[in-house]
């Protein structure tokens, strides 16, 4: 199975026909059907790694400020205790644990509703350690690489730029411009990915476009656990680019 780093953006995208769920569509229907997914979301972090292992994980609703129609949303997928259990497996020595608790948060299922409509594929979701280097997070990927080839989907979900501060300001004054640090970090991004410089990619967030793209690393860390579990034969592409509310950098990768 291909991996996929997917630039989630507004909890909003789930229920909009807009340029970002198309393109979200368009690419689901270019993929292969997994026979399970693990993602990765920006929205669930934890200390230590934590895998969900219930039979039904519920749809979280993270967020506030919406209107019902989001909040009605649901997107009943089934768990897997035995992807979590592989997981675990995968990740020795990592002391990850399968646990019964969270589910599928927003940065999971408003991007599934449109690669999967149909919430039949067993899903998994894998917790972030912000305690772990970046580096780290790039090995994490490296032993989860080996479930793709049990047709497991790595699903990875955040944004290459997330300062959500400047995008709440940029929608209030209505300048939507995008600012040169977010263009100069997203360009530098896809620049060191296709390279598959690992060290380049790292070095990225101490950049000053790289601390003004994320005050915090939630949102960056699901990029590098999915760069990871890829190789150097895996066929780039970046199936979505662009810009949503100024700075919010889309874009979407895909190896494989």
């Amino acid at each position: 199975m291909p991996v996929l780093f997917v630039g989630h953006g507004s909890p909003m995208n789930a229920i909009e026909d807009n340029v970002w769920s198309q393109a979200l569509r368009k690419l689901g229907s270019s993929l292969a059907v997994p026979t399970a997914i693990l993602a990765v979301s920006a929205h669930w972090t934890t200390r230590g790694l934590r895998v969900t292992s219930q039979e039904h994980p519920s749809t979280i609703h993270d967020f506030g400020g919406f209107p019902q129609q989001l909040f009605d949303m649901n997107y009943p997928a089934p768990g897997s205790n035995d992807l979590a259990q592989r997981v675990v497996k995968a990740l020795s020595g990592e002391q990850a644990v399968a646990v019964e608790e969270w589910g599928l948060d927003h940065g999971t299922w408003s991007v599934l509703v449109h690669l999967f409509p149909d919430p039949v594929i067993p899903v998994v979701q894998l917790s972030i350690d912000l305690g772990r280097s970046h580096s780290a997070q790039i090995d994490l990927g490296r032993k989860l690489a080996s479930l793709r080839d049990e047709g497991v989907l790595i699903l990875a979900s955040g944004n290459v730029t997330h300062n959500l501060a400047h995008a709440m300001r940029a929608m209030a004054t209505g300048d939507l411009r995008t600012p040169l640090w977010a263009s100069q970090f997203d360009a530098a991004t896809g620049k060191a990915l296709e390279q598959r410089d690992d060290q380049q990619l790292i070095a990225l967030a101490d950049l000053p476009e790289g601390r003004m793209s994320h005050p915090s690393f939630d949102h960056w860390i699901p990029l590098l656990v999915a760069y990871g579990a890829t190789g150097p034969e895996d066929k780039l592409s970046f199936p979505v680019e662009g810009f949503d509310l100024g700075s919010l950098s889309m874009r979407s990768v895909r190896w494989g």
